[in-house]
């Protein structure tokens, strides 16, 4: 399958089987945009309600999505087959946006980070149980000890000066389980033969009425509505769901997964830098910590092994 962001450049890029300086670049960049996403929803959020925003996301990017399949002249079609898995990753779907949304309004962009790009540990440990072809092995089973310890420094480590709320870092992790289930259900189902724009389709398709629902009883729907939130908005929409999750697929296509999974570490150490950077985030040595061990789990449980799975979610 090849994915491209136009046609001179996906003829100019052919398959490779190591990341080359371009590839190193693109995953760190991306790394930055997962990051800096996080930060896009913590500012939006004091506009609009969190379910809210997230629903809003979702049917804007399926929009998109949508706009971008018809100008590719991709097939809509579904196997029956997969129907079933494809709704229930909808609802995975929904559950890891509904958390993820509330988590930062509530916790900080960098313990929200931190928790959150857990995911692969979760993931891996779940696989083991669930999926024949990826079981635990010695370097993932440090790894996945390794990250779990940070994950709880990051929990009950807690210092003041950190700020956030343990509830915001619970939702957090609620969010981190809601992805590892949405993949584990589309890496063990028949969902797995479908391209990824349309599993990506499907999942908009099911969340946006499900947050929608659950936004009426969260509060008040609107806030403090400003041109930022206005742009925070359109930026989750068009920049990281429709633009970002493309491009994504593209990098999938050229680069061996393994090696692009090497890459996800960089997203929680990113969100630390930008929740002190942009937001004046104070960064205590008890959430550095975490951050370390957290981002040496993710690295060992993604070590490029001749088969290993990349969450493809954004």
């Amino acid at each position: 399958m090849t994915i491209g962001c136009g046609g001179s450049l996906v003829a100019a890029m052919s398959r490779k089987t190591e990341i080359d300086l371009f590839g190193a670049t693109a995953l760190t960049g991306f790394a930055i945009l997962l990051a800096f996403n996080q930060v896009v929803i913590k500012v939006t959020n004091g506009g609009i309600q969190p379910v809210f925003f997230a629903a809003l996301r979702s049917f804007g990017a399926l929009f998109c999505l949508l706009l971008w399949l018809r100008w590719r002249g991709v097939s809509l079609h579904f196997p029956k087959e997969t129907l079933l898995p494809g709704v229930v990753t909808g609802v995975f779907f929904a559950l890891e946006f509904f958390f993820l949304f509330i988590a930062l309004d509530y916790t900080t962009v960098a313990r929200s980070g931190i928790i959150f790009y857990s995911m692969p540990v979760w993931l891996a440990l779940a696989g083991h149980f669930f999926l024949a072809d990826d079981r635990l092995t010695p370097a993932k089973l440090i790894g996945l000890i390794v990250a779990l310890c940070g994950v709880a420094w990051a929990l009950f480590g807690r210092d003041p000066e950190t700020g956030g709320s343990i509830w915001g870092d619970l939702a957090a992790l609620i969010a981190a389980f809601g992805w590892a289930g949405l993949t584990l259900v589309t890496k063990g189902s028949a969902l797995n033969k479908v391209r990824p724009e349309l599993q990506l389709l499907v999942q908009l398709a099911v969340s946006g009425p499900l947050l929608l629902l659950l936004s009426f009883f969260m509060g008040d729907l609107i806030r403090d509505l400003g041109p930022i939130h206005l742009a925070g908005l359109a930026f989750q929409i068009i920049v990281v769901v429709a633009a970002g999750y493309v491009f994504w697929l593209w990098l999938l296509s050229i680069y061996p997964a393994s090696r692009v999974a090497s890459f996800s570490f960089l997203s929680p150490v990113f969100s630390v830098i930008m929740g002190g950077g942009l937001l004046g985030e104070a960064l205590s040595g008890d959430i550095l910590f975490a951050l370390v061990l957290v981002a040496i789990g993710i690295f060992l449980v993604n070590r490029p092994r001749k088969k290993t799975y990349v969450p493809q979610n954004v």
